[in-house]
């Protein structure tokens, strides 16, 4: 090479060094390369697999899906921005192995708990306040990260699985019920909405692993004065931004969204804890007697079940005694697996009923598990092991949209959100 000005010309041998050390600075570590292909793979399925409308639609439909998926869209952000973190944080504030198990186990508790009856409560008093009892909820849960107490974390963890019950549950509620009562628009439109959901869920699942771990990135982890029980900075820093959002979305419900109810007289608030005994009985009544829908039951708690456990597991699968892998672009490669498998799910949909997909999705998931379950946090294997999580990522991406389309044809819309409630009693349990 040349000089200039006089200094020595660079050697082969030392330019190559100079790129590798670029190439190191920007990706340091195996999750770093794997982002630009995952990406790039993940935009081109879902521009392929976009929903496209069997007709065209409303101008009232276009304003309604904005509506809720604006407000769907940050109530999920501040989901997966926590989400890799919460095992984290424990860790960080030196938290033995079970006790980081007990606290996460409560969190399952609460949300079985409160499962069995916030469906028929949700039902009765109304959906929207129930989605924007979300939001005061883990705001809390958020709030309570702060503190290096066990008490307080496991308080935390308890309004955390509350608010866990109502995401998955009510805003799907209200979705559809405003869809196809209040509106009365097709079910070719609702196909199409789901479609839309879960492909923008994913994305802003991406964009909140990436996000997550660059502000927890950008501050220092440490308490707020010495000996001090209040720690701020690092690990916390994605549940402060998750509050923040929060906050947003609680304004946004309450003033473009309209309540809906199970039933016409739901308003009303007399003997409204026999109306809830009866949403419950009536729900889990036509679960055992009606084969289809107790079929769907199973087919949820196991999969979910088996998702839930890998929420608790994958943290310390990846890690080695010398390093942590960077938790918030582990998930966002998680997200963009999951996104990809959404698209493949749509793309053989026509091609594919639902319970073919699903029964392709069990198979692999479970050959994936056993991968994991021998390369788990072993120096040489992890990137194997990552490669087995990634391909149940995939399966999760295929999993929700078949499982949801089901649930919106099975379920009677006066007891929608205690059956859906009801559904997730397995996969807590488990």
């Amino acid at each position: 090479m040349l000089a200039v000005d006089g200094l020595k010309p660079l050697s082969p041998i030392a330019f190559t060094q100079m790129e590798d050390a670029s190439v190191k600075e920007w990706f340091p570590t195996f999750y770093h390369k794997a982002i630009l292909p995952m990406l790039t793979l993940t935009i081109l399925l879902s521009y392929h697999a976009r929903p496209s409308k069997a007709e065209h639609p409303p101008e009232e439909f276009t304003k309604f899906q904005m509506t809720y998926l604006s407000v769907w869209s940050l109530c999920v952000a501040a989901d997966w921005l926590q989400g890799p973190y919460v095992y984290a944080l424990y860790q960080a504030y030196g938290f033995e192995h079970y006790q980081v198990a007990q606290l996460f186990v409560a969190g399952f508790a609460a949300s079985l708990f409160f499962s069995c009856f916030v469906g028929s409560v949700a039902d009765k008093i109304g959906r929207k306040r129930c989605c924007m009892a979300y939001c005061v909820f883990y705001i809390l849960s958020c709030a309570t990260k702060h503190f290096k107490s066990y008490h307080i974390l496991m308080l935390g963890r308890v309004t955390g699985g509350i608010a866990t019950s109502l995401l998955f549950s009510c805003f799907e509620c209200w979705m559809v019920s405003e869809h196809l009562t209040r509106h009365e628009f097709s079910d070719s439109l609702l196909s199409y909405l789901f479609g839309i959901k879960f492909q923008v869920m994913y994305f802003v699942a991406i964009a909140s692993g990436i996000l997550a771990q660059f502000a927890s990135d950008s501050f220092r982890f440490a308490p707020i004065t010495k000996d001090s029980l209040v720690y701020v900075g690092g690990n916390c820093v994605p549940f402060d931004l998750s509050a923040f959002v929060l906050v947003i979305a609680f304004i946004l419900i309450g003033l473009f969204w309209e309540e809906n109810y199970g039933n016409p007289d739901s308003s009303s608030s007399s003997s409204s804890i026999r109306k809830i005994a009866e949403n419950v009985k009536q729900a889990a009544t036509m679960m055992l007697m009606d084969g289809k829908t107790l079929m769907l039951c199973i087919i949820v708690s196991c999969f979910e079940g088996a998702m839930y456990a890998f929420v608790f597991s994958w943290t310390p699968a990846l890690e080695t005694s010398n390093a942590a892998p960077p938790f918030g672009l582990v998930f966002a490669l998680f997200m963009m697996a999951c996104a990809s498998g959404a698209a493949c799910s749509t793309l053989v949909s026509e091609r594919f009923d639902p319970l073919r997909r699903l029964a392709v999705v069990f198979v692999v998931s479970l050959v994936m598990f056993l991968v994991a379950a021998k390369t788990a946090s072993v120096a040489g294997w992890l990137n194997l092991c990552f490669l087995a999580f990634m391909v149940f990522e995939f399966c999760v991406g295929a999993y929700f949209p078949a499982a949801g389309l089901l649930k919106s044809k099975l379920v009677p819309e006066q007891i929608r959100g205690t059956m859906y409630n009801l559904f997730r009693v397995g996969p807590n349990a488990i």
